[in-house]
């Protein structure tokens, strides 16, 4: 199975578009990517700690840890020491962390535990692209020859699969609620907004206080105008993901991340696909050398054609017998140019941020295109461009960075400011993922580069060399190292190549450490393994750096 991954960060840009088309951000919106899921979640073991109020023997400093089940005590005057708004994966990090530190906390939950993530996105959906990546290994004839077996037709039930899908996702929200009530994080059930500094209403008419507020609100898909989704025949994620039926031919309005799934899974599962790209070509925003090679394995071989260049500007669901119409228009020229009659039609043009309704005009807080605006530390921005004090945004709701992992970590960062500790999240080394069979990544080292006026370096290696490729037939593959030559700085890596989504993380977490290239050439890699990719290509970098000298970071 192939995979590619970067270290790089998708562009939290939304851009709401008035007609149908693919955003040109519209991979971020996958906030299906990674869940970060914490170890509480799937083993439900204890901490392994105890309450301790007093003075640490081992450094003498006074400690404050927290007990399974104790939650905390509150400050004086308030309720809770840390409420939290929303329970997907940003908010349940960030509530884990903030037992661990000792802070009596709540969080509010309007749906259900695990928000976007574990119910409609990263869990169901790689639920799914887990058989599509079985269906296409059975499916082809010269890989399995190739290894010495033999399979006859490969098939499926369409029921048992989303089955599948459903039953992990109801697994995981289960682990995520148990390992909550288990350290006596409060869940309370209602629609959370604020009131006023430092006071959150939820429910019908439920007050309570808190020093501290993080607002976790997620986001929902987003759908342009002039679209008509009835959540059978044109659907959004959301409906996508319970697999209902598999269409004989679908039109996915979008190749961002979204759509890019999607296409593996139906296409494994025997549908044709036709996509429908705002943009004059396919993946818009990917690195073109990627691009190009993740086209020829995911799109070209496959039953999949393409519209680019267009816009949808009217989709309408089948009924009384009839088709699903798509009308597109020249997305530059705005003049018609065909209607298309399809089976089905998902609409992947992203995801718009969740924050209607929180009472941010309690606050004199300003959405920015739905996002609440906030510092690198996650603090809220009031319409003056003052902080307001003890309030938080982490996650899709503050556009920075719409994946799932990258709102825990947020939240874990917060947590540990309103510990009394500062914290700033490297947003650059946060890996990104899309999980198509290969997987496609997003750089953003060019723009960094332009911003501060340096050169950067390029690097690669194949699979094609890596015996533990070879052994399991799955040469077919990429690694791209972009750096700075002058100090050895990692400034982005992509893989496209079997299991990338386990290797990009020692280049990313190389990066979150400052770790210089310099240095990892020293790294040893066991030997036949696919971490041996990333070891050539660290070797691989020029450095002109004097290693003599130590590099400021």
């Amino acid at each position: 199975m192939h995979s590619l991954i970067s270290t790089s960060p998708i562009s939290p840009s939304f851009e709401p578009y008035t007609s149908l088309t693919a955003l040109p951000s519209s991979p971020a919106p996958f906030s299906f990517r990674f869940c970060g899921l914490r170890r509480e979640v799937l083993q439900l073991s204890q901490p392994k700690y105890r309450v301790v109020n007093g003075l640490s023997k081992k450094t003498g400093n006074y400690v404050t840890a927290a007990s399974p089940g104790s939650n905390g005590s509150p400050q004086k005057s308030f309720d809770y020491d840390l409420v939290i708004i929303g329970a997907g994966v940003g908010g349940h990090g960030a509530a884990l962390h903030a037992v661990e530190k000792g802070l009596k906390t709540a969080i509010i939950e309007g749906d259900v535990i695990g928000g976007t993530c574990v119910n409609r996105g990263c869990v169901p959906s790689k639920a799914l692209l887990a058989v599509s990546g079985r269906m296409r290994e059975l499916q082809d004839d010269h890989h399995m020859k190739a290894l010495g077996i033999q399979v006859s037709g490969a098939g499926y039930n369409r029921q048992a699969v989303a089955d599948h899908a459903s039953n992990l996702a109801s697994k995981i929200r289960n682990n995520l609620t148990n390992s909550l009530t288990a350290l006596g994080v409060d869940i309370l059930t209602g629609f959370g907004s604020i009131l006023g500094p430092q006071k959150v209403k939820y429910g019908k008419d439920n007050m309570i206080t808190a020093k501290d507020i993080i607002i976790a609100t997620g986001s929902v898909p987003f759908v342009p105008k002039g679209i008509e989704v009835d959540g059978k025949t044109v659907v959004t994620s959301d409906h996508a993901l319970k697999l209902e039926f598999v269409p004989e031919w679908i039109a996915i309005v979008g190749s961002g991340y979204i759509g890019l799934e999607f296409s593996d899974v139906y296409t494994a599962l025997g549908s044709e696909v036709t996509f429908i790209e705002a943009l004059d070509q396919l993946m818009p925003g990917f690195d073109p050398e990627i691009g190009k090679l993740a086209q020829r394995v995911l799109i070209n071989p496959r039953k999949i054609d393409y519209h680019t260049g267009v816009f949808a500007t009217k989709i309408t669901p089948a009924k009384n017998g009839k088709p699903v119409m798509i009308e597109l228009i020249d997305a530059k020229t705005k003049e018609p140019k065909e209607t298309l009659e399809v089976d089905a039609a998902l609409i992947a043009t992203g995801r718009a941020p969740f924050t209607k309704g929180l009472g941010l005009e309690n606050i004199n807080v300003e959405t920015q295109r739905g996002f609440v605006p906030v510092d690198e530390r996650m603090r809220v921005i009031d319409a003056k461009g003052n902080l307001v004090p003890h309030l938080y945004c982490i996650g899709d709701a503050n556009g920075k960075l719409m994946l799932a992992h990258a709102a825990s970590a947020q939240g874990i960062s917060v947590v540990e400011q309103v510990s009394g500790k500062d914290h700033v999240l490297n947003h650059l080394s946060i890996p990104a993922a899309c999980f198509t069979h290969p997987e496609i990544s997003m750089p953003q080292a060019k723009e960094k580069a332009k911003k501060e006026k340096f050169k950067i370096s390029v690097a690669k290696t194949s699979f094609k060399a890596n015996t533990k490729a070879l052994a399991e037939n799955q040469g077919e593959g990429l690694a791209k190292l972009i750096y700075r030559a002058d100090t050895g700085e990692i400034l982005g890596v992509h893989i496209l190549g079997m299991h990338a989504a386990d290797l990009i993380h020692e280049a990313s977490n190389a990066m979150a450490l400052g770790t210089r290239i310099q240095d990892l050439k020293y790294a040893v890699h066991a030997h036949p393994t696919l971490s041996e990719v990333l070891d050539e290509l660290f070797k691989s970098a020029q450095v002109n750096v004097d290693e003599r000298k130590p590099v400021a970071v």
